[in-house]
């Protein structure tokens, strides 16, 4: 069963203008959140649950779906968000986040949330349990995928590199990387930190199959999710996306260091506000 997104005429883009409103609903909850991440990847997040993956929402440990796997655990914003529109989570568990007894915490943690497949940070560990997955649904014969979700700061970890050359060694090609590069994390722009440049080409040389794309275009990142899954080649796949801090809302995307945004209480709302007016457009 794919993606339940073929059950309706609901378009990309507007399920990505809903996850990045449930997002901002859930900020407003705590007055904090890593916002900026969560409006940055919704673009992805909305191509990955509504066209490439395979889940069913009502069963989310049913053994035929496919893993995606939050290693950035600090995005769980984005995710509950996505799963929210997507019926794995109910919406009207949205203002509990973050709060004591809640199955949203702000950090993404498995025993808590269903659909939330592993807990993630520290950061770095998410590769490496992908591939371990990848390696046990081949041998079980599946055809599922393992998609783990990985961030630009995340290159910057030995750990990484290790699971990527023993992903490739294993041949396994049904393990999918996405990752968001935005060039931030908590201490300045990820490149200024650890260079990981030139991305594309070490991927490659480090035997996979690689895409670079906008990551907030809706219709390149469909592209990339197709060619991953339809590729081929022997090989595991990663797709570079290359996203834009607090996606959709400019007063918060021209915001400086917003790893984690800061955002004033009256500026929920307004961003909100924001969304909803280009929507409607």
């Amino acid at each position: 069963m794919p993606g339940h997104q073929q059950l309706s005429n609901v378009s990309l883009e507007e399920r990505a203008y809903r996850i990045r409103r449930y997002a901002l609903r859930m900020g407003e909850v705590q007055g904090q959140g890593y916002i900026a991440q969560a409006l940055g990847f919704a673009d992805v997040l909305a191509v990955l649950y509504f066209h490439a993956a395979t889940y069913k929402p009502e069963d989310p440990e049913w053994e035929g779906r496919d893993r995606i796997y939050l290693s950035i655990g600090h995005y769980a914003i984005a995710l509950y968000a996505a799963m929210i529109e997507a019926g794995i989570l109910p919406e009207n568990e949205l203002e509990t986040y973050g709060g004591d007894g809640s199955r949203m915490p702000m950090s993404g943690m498995a025993a808590y949330t269903p659909g939330m497949e592993i807990t993630g940070g520290s950061l770095g560990q998410g590769l490496g349990i992908a591939v371990g997955t990848a390696l046990g649904l081949r041998r079980k014969d599946s055809q599922q995928f393992v998609y783990n979700l990985l961030s630009d700061g995340e290159l910057g970890e030995g750990s990484t590199w290790e699971a990527a050359m023993s992903a490739a060694h294993h041949k396994l090609s049904n393990l999918i990387a996405v990752v968001d590069f935005n060039n931030q994390q908590a201490d300045g722009p990820s490149q200024e930190m650890l260079c990981s440049e030139p991305l594309t080409s070490k991927w490659e040389a480090f035997g996979w199959h690689t895409q670079r794309v906008d990551g907030n275009s809706i219709a390149a990142l469909a592209e990339a999710f197709d060619r991953a899954r339809n590729c081929e080649d022997d090989k595991p796949r990663v797709i570079i996306c290359d996203t834009k801090m607090a996606k959709g809302v400019p007063f918060l995307e021209q915001r400086d260091r917003n790893h984690f945004l800061r955002v004033e209480a009256d500026e929920w709302e307004k961003a909100i506000e924001i969304l909803d007016g280009a929507q409607a457009k």
